[in-house]
């Protein structure tokens, strides 16, 4: 009880005191109450603000963004651009690659105090503010070039305070963790020049053909000063005024010392040197560039979208001088009539050592966006029998190039009634025949002896997989078809011993900082033994010499093969020693009306001949194919000769015997076996036979013998005997 009214009677004496000190407290201190609190309010925001613009840069700059956007190259291995794929042209180039008088224009036109400043030019943003206060509106900025990047990289380009607040506190970030000449690099390379031109590289190549690294004081100072108006200032169009600008660069450039009184009006006093590369709408490359593309994407995962920015450069195995030749040949060759308009086409050539295709034209005229029929699939037609029938039937121990096939009008299967081309028969062809003269019936009729399963299986390895089932594949009447790149594979593999290298465009990608992403790694596939290879290339070589591939005219070694499926996809698909290719005619919509020309493969016969005799004149290509070591070479076909002038006569021949002589003429083959018969009731007599002669000696059996005789030619190679001759009787010569 005692010590509770003790601390009462403690508060109560320290409330009474309190109530003394506020009626002695002077009166004016009472008027700073509110003020105070509203100072204090005022302090704690300034911080607060002050805080938020030096540490709240990293809230408005996103760093990814840092990353420039830069153009994709195209180029061969030895460093021949071919073509730069990108939204915006930028190249960018280390600073280190920038001349110091280069980096001094932009420097002196731009922000004078870029290295002493931390990104912001307070004098200059108090100059600003006054200006724009007296105008009652934004009418003049100080940014620096800091900021300035700052704004293209973050930012908008509305004038508003907000924005501006952005930018201070995005250069003030940038300052802090950027050095001056990682933000100076950033910015030159950044900055629009005009012209779709972006960057301090792409605009020196542009303006003056020539690198950043070659550039002029005057030249310097010229691009410098586009940046503030591009199209104002453009030395192509307005050459006057952008000779004015220049010459204010390099007076700023001498108020800042970075040159002396005599430079700058040497400078001045120089032309503006700038060059336009007039190119016209060349198109060669398109086909081949746009092939990269989709090989790019579908076999490394780098999109188009992402090459137009990456700054990849990718090496390709195009070789220009064959690539030109072949687009304009594509271009401006003969093409095959065809009743629907004009009639497309396609061609690639790959390298047999590396795979790589060193020509594609997707279409006789064809730009990027066009579709690139390359990639089509189309039905080969009559292409595809030495890969589907004779390669395999030839890989057998049952047959060889002089095996005897089936070559008359049949039904297969119940309903399949194929038809030779010219609707002639033989009765019996060789292989060799029948793939030169591409004989519909014998190959079909092969291939159901060697099985369509098994034929199958060696289109799997030449990567020419197809779910049909049926004899027709003997003809190519697929249902869907293979692309000529596919095509061009194939036949390769043939030129190599049988062994299929997977075709490609692309050699390696390297990043923008030149390490190395992708490089191509062959795959090699064995199909066929070298003596079947070997073989199929003799073949091949007299189908383009003497057989249905035989249009056109081309003086050193190829081989290849011709095909028509159903007048509206016709082919040529061979090789020489150093390339294979294919090249298709046709229409893009088989449903159409359009047709192509009766006989129309000798078309793009001709037209592929012409394109290697004018890449021949470039790279002297081999005149022979070479033989493999340890195969058996091919002999040429014999061709049976009809005897119509076997003539019979009789001499003495010693002692009064009669001698009968029969004689006929011969063709040059000397591998001919040549037959005699007698005739006979009931069955003809052989009485002899000669190789390579036109003459026989008989034992006439009187001076009246009316005995008749006649010659049979026959094929060693295929045991196929041909027409007998007409009959004569041994006569007396007189």
């Amino acid at each position: 009880m005692v010590a509770s009214l003790k601390a009462t009677n403690r508060k109560d004496a320290h409330v009474l005191k309190l109530k003394e000190w506020k009626e002695h407290f002077p009166s004016w201190i009472k008027y700073l109450k509110w003020p105070g609190i509203i100072f204090g309010v005022f302090l704690i925001l300034s911080l607060a603000g002050y805080l938020a613009v030096v540490f709240g840069g990293r809230f408005v700059v996103n760093e990814e963004d840092l990353i420039l956007d830069e153009m994709t190259r195209v180029e061969t291995a030895d460093g021949e651009v071919i073509e730069r794929i990108y939204t915006k042209n930028r190249q960018n180039v280390d600073l280190a690659s920038v001349p110091e008088h280069v980096q001094d224009a932009f420097i002196a036109i731009e922000d004078s105090r870029f290295r002493e400043h931390s990104g912001v030019d307070f004098k200059g943003i108090l100059r600003a503010v006054y200006k724009d206060i007296v105008a009652m509106k934004k009418v003049e900025g100080a940014s620096t070039v800091t900021q300035q990047l700052a704004k293209n990289l973050f930012l908008s380009n509305d004038k508003t305070w907000m924005r501006k607040t952005k930018e201070v506190m995005a250069a003030i970030y940038l300052e802090r963790n950027y050095s001056k000449d990682d933000i100076l690099e950033l910015y030159l390379n950044r900055i629009y020049f005009g012209e779709g031109t972006y960057g301090i590289e792409a605009a020196s190549q542009h303006y003056f053909q020539s690198s950043v690294s070659e550039l002029t004081i005057a030249q310097g100072a010229l691009l410098a000063g586009l940046p503030k108006a591009p199209n104002t200032y453009s030395p192509f169009d307005h050459p006057e005024k952008a000779k004015q600008r220049r010459n204010v660069v390099l007076a700023r450039m001498y108020d800042v010392g970075s040159i002396d009184a005599s430079v700058m009006k040497q400078m001045q006093g120089s032309t503006l040197a700038v060059e336009r590369q007039e190119k016209g709408r060349e198109t060669w490359s398109n086909s081949y560039v746009d092939l990269v593309i989709s090989e790019a994407a579908h076999k490394y995962h780098i999109s188009r979208d992402e090459l137009k920015r990456g700054g990849y450069t990718i090496m390709v195995e195009m070789d220009p001088a064959i690539q030109r030749i072949a687009a304009d040949e594509m271009k401006n060759g003969e093409f095959v009539p065809g009743s629907g308009g004009p009639v497309e086409g396609a061609l690639t050539l790959m390298d047999h050592e590396t795979g790589g295709i060193v020509a594609a034209v997707g279409g006789r005229d064809f730009e990027h966006g066009d579709y690139n029929r390359v990639g089509a699939k189309r039905p080969p037609a009559s292409v595809i029998k030495p890969l589907a029938v004779y390669g395999p039937a030839l890989m057998t121990k049952d047959y060889d190039p002089f095996s005897l096939l089936s070559d008359e009008r049949q039904t297969f299967g119940g309903d399949f009634n194929p038809r030779n081309h010219n609707d002639q028969y033989e009765g019996q062809v060789s292989l060799y025949e029948a793939l030169m003269e591409s004989k519909n019936v014998s190959a079909v009729w092969l291939l159901d002896q060697i099985g369509i399963s098994y034929a199958k299986s060696y289109l799997d390895k030449l990567g020419l997989s197809t779910e049909d089932e049926g004899l027709a594949i003997a003809l190519g009447g697929l249902s869907e078809g293979y692309t000529p790149q596919q095509i061009t594979e194939a036949y390769g593999a043939l030129a190599q011993g049988g062994t299929r290298k997977e075709s490609y465009t692309i050699q390696k990608i390297l990043d923008r900082n030149g390490e190395v992403l992708y490089e191509h790694k062959q795959i090699s596939t064995k199909v066929f033994n070298k003596q079947t290879s070997w073989y199929l290339t003799k073949m091949l070589q007299s189908t383009v010499n003497d057989g249905t591939a035989s249009a056109g005219s081309y003086a050193k070694a190829l081989a290849g093969k011709t095909g028509t499926h159903q007048d509206k996809d016709v082919w040529f698909a061979g090789y020489t020693p150093a390339y294979a290719g294919a090249l298709w005619m046709g229409y893009d919509r088989s449903e159409g009306d359009g047709k192509v020309l009766e006989g129309s493969s000798v078309y793009p016969t001709k037209l592929m001949k012409s394109i290697l005799t004018r890449v021949d004149r470039q790279k002297n290509l081999a005149a022979d194919f070479e033989k493999p070591e340890g195969v058996k070479d091919l002999p040429p076909p014999i061709d049976l000769p009809v005897i119509t002038d076997l003539k019979g006569s009789l001499d003495f021949s010693g002692l009064a015997l009669l001698r009968g002589n029969l004689t006929w003429s011969t063709p040059e083959d000397g591998r001919i076996v040549y037959r005699i018969f007698r005739e006979e009731e009931g069955e003809d007599v052989k009485v002899g036979e000669v190789t390579g002669k036109g003459k026989f000696k008989v034992n006439a059996f009187g001076v009246f013998d009316q005995t008749e005789y006649y010659v049979v030619p026959f094929d060693p190679l295929t045991g196929k005997e041909g027409q007998p001759s007409n009959s004569v009787q041994l006569n007396w010569d007189l």
